[in-house]
């Protein structure tokens, strides 16, 4: 369902279902920045060899566009792993709460919480972001989903982590995947669909094999199974269907782009 709103702020999108829950949300795009060259322009990364005064000015705009106050802003080592961090009130009391969580060795491809005003984060430039949202148990989530997690299930694993720690019950788990590479450019080879094959059901579905021995992959497809085998409805799953390779003008695309360019933040938070 392509239900994706863009925003009064450039450089936002939200999806109409969370929009009209009061839920604070956005993938950002690349639009509505001050980075230059490879960066235009909305480049939320440090990391990628941008200015970093052009970074925090970026950041500054889009946080301020959503409303969240830049201290409350969560985000992890992102590792291609299957791990999922809850960040409950013991962590939140921590000294040095949240900037720590990027100076400590462990990574993590997946964030929930139950407390308001705090902004789950997860970086992208191709990978698939998804946010999750129990309206029953006021929790959410936020999902790094590239090809390592997707194999290890870290949808799945997600769901648990709310259902362990919140009561989630999986009917009830909304899910987004937002903007990513898509099956149409998503060019594999067998090192990935050999794992893929071993660690997923019914993976042929979202797999297409090329003359020359490649394959593309449905990154998003896949991820939609996973939900569903971990019990999420269907009707649940709400995909946007944008292809971050297809629209190098509106998204970064490290597959489209490389060697550099700029990264996504996609960001989810319990109002008050």
């Amino acid at each position: 369902m392509e239900e994706i709103l863009r925003s009064r702020a450039p450089g936002v999108l939200q999806h109409r279902v969370f929009h009209e829950m009061g839920l604070v949300h956005a993938f950002s795009t690349r639009e509505g920045g001050v980075s230059r060259s490879l960066y235009h322009s909305l480049n939320l990364s440090v990391s990628v060899g941008d200015d970093p005064e052009a970074v925090k000015e970026n950041r500054r705009r889009f946080f301020s566009a959503l409303g969240v106050d830049p201290s409350r802003v969560v985000r992890v080592r992102q590792v291609h792993g299957d791990g999922v961090l809850v960040v409950g009130e013991e962590l939140v009391r921590r000294k040095g709460f949240p900037p720590i969580l990027l100076d400590e060795g462990t990574g993590y491809d997946a964030l929930t919480t139950n407390q308001p005003r705090l902004a789950l984060t997860i970086t992208t430039a191709d990978c698939l972001p998804i946010l999750l949202f129990d309206p029953r148990k006021r929790a959410i989530g936020a999902v790094h989903a590239g090809w390592r997690s997707t194999v290890k299930r870290i949808a799945e694993r997600a769901v648990k982590a709310m259902a362990t720690t919140y009561g989630t019950a999986p009917s009830d788990l909304l899910a987004i995947l937002g903007p990513g590479i898509g099956g149409c450019c998503y060019e594999v080879d067998e090192a990935v669909i050999q794992p893929l094959s071993q660690a997923l059901s019914s993976w042929q579905a979202y797999v297409v094999e090329k003359e020359d021995g490649r394959f593309l992959l449905d990154l998003a497809g896949v991820n939609q199974m996973v939900f569903q085998e971990a019990g999420v409805l269907p009707e649940h799953l709400f995909l946007t269907r944008l292809c971050t390779a297809c629209r190098p003008d509106l998204f970064y695309s490290y597959r489209a782009e490389k060697p550099k360019t700029g990264r996504m933040l996609n960001l989810i938070m319990l109002p008050s």
